[in-house]
């Protein structure tokens, strides 16, 4: 399953938000460099989903707001 987020980096808060089925928009309160705000994006994604973080996998827009995330059966 893939699925498209929109990540908002360094907000006030960490939050997770489904806009329609399988787009997400994500905020993080911490900053887009070395890939931090990526791994909080999956550590989001993995407990709002209830699985494993090890099953979400970055395939796009590792640099980018918008971000293609594959999820593992």
């Amino acid at each position: 399953m893939k699925i498209t987020v929109k990540v908002k980096p360094n907000s006030r808060e960490n939050s997770i938000k489904q806009v329609e089925s399988g787009i997400y928009e994500v905020k993080v309160s911490v900053p887009p460099e070395k890939g931090k705000a990526n791994q909080k994006v999956i550590d989001l994604l993995a407990k709002e989903l209830r699985i494993a973080k090890s099953r979400i996998s970055l395939i796009r827009g590792e640099s980018s707001r918008e971000k293609i995330f594959t999820v593992e059966d």
